[in-house]
């Protein structure tokens, strides 16, 4: 019997978009939401992602985990040259530092607006399963984005607690998905390689 994840949701959420940087991430994460009553629609939003090969496959990866639980997912628009001007003088910040921030506030902010435009009124994201993210830098993000769209609520939710990160890692397992090396940009892949894993 799977375990049932405690987690406080948002008064009267059924429906929520969720922020996917990626299959692994989103994996325990949506199993917790269906748990609990909740529809997750995928926003696939990752345009720091590079090169063009690792952004399809990772695509993909989450493409087919939602149609296996038979989810829809969404195919933001892939703009890395956009997204390379947005955090032009950052290139040589550290991981958690101010580029990290700043893509976080793009990414969210798209799916706020998508949210706006689709008649979402809750949020939440992924990013926040990565024990190599900021959960402070997410969640000032995420409040950025909710601002922008008064009717837009971001879920803060840390996603690491409560036996998902291991549920996760069972996940991986069970659907042997493609586990990324690196955050996702190029800036991410210096420096030691071992150090970033994503793997739990």
């Amino acid at each position: 019997m799977k375990k049932k994840f405690n987690i406080e949701v948002p008064g009267g959420a059924d429906r929520v978009l969720l922020h996917t940087c990626c299959a692994p991430c989103s994996s325990a994460i949506i199993e917790c939401l269906t748990q609990h009553g909740i529809t997750p629609v995928i926003y696939y939003c990752n345009p720091n992602i590079y090169p063009t090969e690792e952004y399809m496959t990772r695509k993909n990866e989450c493409t087919r985990y939602a149609r296996a639980l038979g989810l829809e997912i969404i195919d933001a628009d892939y703009d890395h040259e956009e997204w390379l001007r947005a955090v032009r003088g950052m290139e040589n910040e550290p991981e958690r530092g101010g580029r990290c921030l700043m893509c976080f506030k793009a990414r969210l902010l798209d799916t706020a607006r998508y949210a706006h435009e689709h008649g979402f009124s809750v949020i939440t994201t992924t990013l926040a399963s990565s024990r190599w993210k900021s959960l402070d830098q997410i969640n000032e993000a995420g409040r950025a984005a909710a601002k922008a769209f008064p009717d837009v609520t971001f879920w803060e939710q840390n996603w690491r607690k409560g036996g998902l990160s291991e549920r996760r890692a069972a996940i991986i397992r069970e659907y042997d998905f493609y586990n990324q090396q690196y955050c996702g940009c190029e800036f991410s892949m210096r420096g030691n390689r071992k150090s970033q894993e994503l793997t739990p």
